[in-house]
């Protein structure tokens, strides 16, 4: 193995790690938002069925 095996392997390796870990955020974001908005949907559906009080 060449002396360029040491630096391109670990670098492919290093910028593989830095697009999952971008990837992921951006994915867990999503989902928190859709979380979110499942949430609200679900409470304001709720809300609708309750009868008034008073």
């Amino acid at each position: 193995m060449t002396l360029a095996h040491f630096v391109y392997i670990p670098g492919v390796l290093l910028v593989g790690i830095v697009i999952g870990y971008v990837l992921g955020g951006r994915a867990a974001a999503t989902a928190a938002a859709d979380r979110d908005a499942r949430d609200r949907a679900r409470a304001a559906r709720q809300a609708a069925r309750e009868p008034p009080a008073g």
